[in-house]
C-alpha cells in the first residue's frame, strides 16, 4: 500500500473522530465560552500536543503494550474516568462568575494549556482510536518520514478544528448571547465529563484492543 492510500485511510477514520463531541470538544468549548479566544486557544493546544504525543506513542508499539498488559489498560481507564468525573464534579459545584468580554478574562486562574492536555490525556477512547487505527496502518516497511507526517498532520488537524471551534464559540455575538447564563455552561460542561467518565469507568473492565 503507497504512502497516500496509509493517509486517506488513517485520516478517513481521524477526523470524523476528532470532529464527533467528545471531552476535548467540550473542554475547549467551555474554556472558550467562560474564558475567551486566548485561553480557548491554550487549551487548543494542549489537546493537540497530547494527540500528537498519543499517536507516536502508537506507532512505537503502544498497542502490543496495551494488549501484553492487560493491567495497565484497565489502569488508564480507570484513571481517566475517575478524572473526567472529579473535573465533572468541580464545574459542577463552582461558584458563579461574572464573564467579562476583556482581555482580562483570558487569565483563568488555571493554566488552560494544562487543563486540555490533561482532559486528553486521561481520554481512554483516544488511546482506542490510535491504538486501533493508527499502530494498525503502519508495517515494518512504512518509512519513518511517513510516521513522522502522520504525527505533524494529527495535531495541524486538532489544532485547526479546535481553533474554529475557539473562534466560533468566543466570538462577541456568541458572548453576548451565554454572558449570563455561563456558570450554567460550567455545570452542562460538568455533567457531561460526569456522564463520559461515568461511561469509562463502567466499561473499564473491558480490555483496550487493537
Amino acid at each position: 500500500m503507497g504512502p497516500f492510500m496509509i493517509l486517506a485511510g488513517v485520516f478517513a477514520v481521524f477526523i470524523p473522530a476528532l470532529m464527533l463531541p467528545g471531552p476535548d470538544f467540550i473542554a475547549v468549548v467551555r474554556t472558550s465560552m467562560t474564558r475567551g479566544t486566548i485561553a480557548g486557544l491554550w487549551t487548543t493546544l494542549g489537546v493537540s500536543l497530547c494527540l500528537g504525543i498519543y499517536a507516536t506513542l502508537s506507532l512505537a508499539g503502544l498497542s502490543a503494550i496495551l494488549i501484553e498488559y492487560h493491567w495497565l489498560a484497565w489502569a488508564v481507564r480507570l484513571s481517566g474516568g475517575c478524572y473526567l468525573i472529579y473535573l465533572g464534579l468541580k464545574l459542577l459545584f463552582a461558584q458563579p462568575a461574572k464573564l467579562e468580554m476583556t482581555e482580562g478574562s483570558d487569565r483563568p486562574k488555571g493554566n488552560p494549556l494544562v487543563f486540555g492536555f490533561l482532559v486528553t490525556s486521561t481520554n481512554p477512547k483516544a488511546i482506542v482510536l490510535f491504538t486501533s487505527v493508527f499502530a494498525t496502518a503502519v508495517t515494518e516497511s512504512t518509512p519513518f518520514w511517513l510516521m513522522g507526517l502522520m504525527v505533524v498532520m494529527v495535531i495541524l488537524s486538532a489544532l485547526v478544528w479546535y481553533t474554529l471551534v475557539t473562534l466560533f464559540m468566543s466570538s462577541a455575538p456568541v458572548i453576548r448571547r451565554f454572558r449570563h447564563v455561563q456558570h450554567w455552561i460550567e455545570r452542562a460542561a460538568g455533567v457531561c465529563f460526569m456522564a463520559i467518565g461515568g461511561r469509562i469507568l463502567s466499561d473499564a473492565r473491558n480490555p483496550v484492543t487493537p
